[in-house]
């Protein structure tokens, strides 16, 4: 008996999830997994850390080997294979060898799309000068390492402050460069956080040294050869590397006139996830994910997004119509900004509105344990912002802020905004109290019931 084709394009979270649950799941599949650079795969979520070198070797910055699967007959990782056309009458997607510059047809019976994104480059004069580089991927980070050990090169300007942008500002000034932050946006991190916890980060970043710029308009990249400086509408920042962090654009220019995307390149999935090809299911940051506190489809990068949907699509891969649709996702994230930690699930006040989701919030500052002990023995301030449905009281976001890392707390809003649990049943949540760790009522007890209006202790 043959064995059914399962095809696979993108070799990170996603493809890495689909290969694991297909083994796990069945017995008679062929799997094969594209991927059209040589090295599968680089977690770009850990660059700040090789930056920093806070990892064993870069080599180690991975999902996977191709070699881990060298076991499973039934495995075939091909890597610098560009997946280039999908003829779905045929069932078959043509792939080009991008060292011999060859191309092949590779029959498929299922094909699970994962295709990622790519990080945008400013479309402005001097985007291709020299020491302008994007953070994404293992030759960027390789790059970026390099030019943070070069001597010679003083000032760092970063272009975008979210995530990455932040992590890169951060990598480079412990280098002991002078870094520059330059955003379009009117706050650091504005999209992942409201103003009440970006106003500590945006003063924090000031103290550690680095200049943040908001609404920044930026004109060029200056030099002949290689970059000099950064210019925006009113000033020439002096640049001896860019780092653009601007955001990210669904790789799936190939897949136009075949897959139905949107209007900005996101694929289109349906609540199985399927596409509009039979026998075609899409995953990832190349697609919009299903948020259940907005009740709609955003863009949500997040590896742990890309992994519960290979989870489901393989689960779900031979049945005629799968028995349940994807119950869809939270969006949960976290980050250190030197000293301080903050972990966020949901919405906020950003993505809420752009979902047109109304919400009420409550913003919450108290110590970690109880006020006898004192803040130069472990009881710092921590914030805390709820983000909840006005009439139901349905949590649908949240935030954690503090100089302690309490960004375990943001696992527990994921699951309470995953259940649809209110403020008050967060309220009353039976956590564990014991002095040396937190308080007779948790720092989110304290929060939701502030949220209610009730008095603090």
């Amino acid at each position: 008996m043959s064995q059914t084709k399962v095809v696979i394009i993108g070799a990170s979270h996603g493809g890495h999830q689909s290969i694991l649950e297909l083994l796990k799941r069945y017995d008679d599949v062929d799997i094969k997994l594209f991927e059209a650079g040589d090295f599968v795969s680089f977690m770009s979520c850990g660059t700040e850390l090789y930056l920093e070198n806070s990892v064993t070797d870069v080599n180690d910055v991975r999902n996977f080997r191709p070699s881990d699967f060298a076991a499973d007959k039934n495995v075939e990782i091909l890597n610098n294979h560009q997946v280039t056309k999908i003829d779905a009458d045929k069932k078959t997607i043509t792939s080009l060898d991008t060292i011999d510059k060859s191309s092949t047809e590779y029959q498929y019976d299922k094909l699970i799309l994962s295709p990622g994104v790519t990080p945008k480059s400013l479309p402005i004069p001097g985007n291709d000068l020299k020491n302008v580089f994007l953070m994404r991927g293992f030759d960027w980070a390789t790059k970026i390492k390099a030019k943070l050990e070069d001597s010679t090169i003083k000032n760092v300007t970063i272009i975008g402050a979210g995530y990455i942008g932040i992590e890169a500002a951060e990598a480079s000034k412990k280098a002991g460069k002078n870094v520059t932050i330059l955003d379009v946006i009117d706050r650091p991190l504005g999209t992942y956080l409201d103003s009440e916890m970006t106003d500590i980060l945006a003063q924090h970043l000031a103290d550690k040294g680095i200049k943040v710029i908001t609404n920044a308009h930026i004109q060029e990249y200056t030099g002949n050869d290689q970059v000099t400086g950064v210019k925006t509408e009113t000033t020439e920042y002096p640049s001896d590397l860019v780092i653009q962090a601007a955001g990210v654009k669904p790789n799936t220019d190939w897949l136009k006139d075949t897959v139905e995307l949107d209007d900005r390149g996101w694929i289109k999935t349906n609540e199985y996830l399927q596409t509009n090809l039979k026998d075609v299911y899409a995953l990832g940051d190349a697609t919009l994910a299903y948020s259940i506190p907005a009740d709609n489809h955003v863009p949500i990068a997040l590896a742990t997004v890309a992994r519960r949907e290979a989870r489901y699509i393989v689960k779900h891969l031979f049945e005629k119509v799968p028995a349940l649709p994807f119950a869809g996702v939270v969006g949960s994230s976290a980050l250190s900004v030197f000293d301080y930690h903050f972990a966020e699930s949901g919405l906020n006040s950003f993505t809420a509105g752009r979902s047109n989701v109304a919400i009420k919030s409550s913003f919450y500052t108290g110590s970690l344990r109880p006020a006898y002990v004192p803040t130069n023995k472990d009881n710092p301030k921590v914030c805390v912002q709820l983000f909840f449905n006005p009439s139901s009281h349905v949590l649908l976001g949240g935030a954690i802020l503090s100089t302690y890392d309490a960004t375990a707390q943001g696992n527990v809003l994921a699951l309470a905004i995953q259940h649809k649990l209110t403020v008050e049943d967060l309220a009353d949540a039976d956590f564990f109290f014991q002095p040396g760790f937190d308080r007779q009522w948790s720092i989110l007890n304290v929060a939701a019931q502030h949220a209610l209006g009730e008095k603090d202790f």
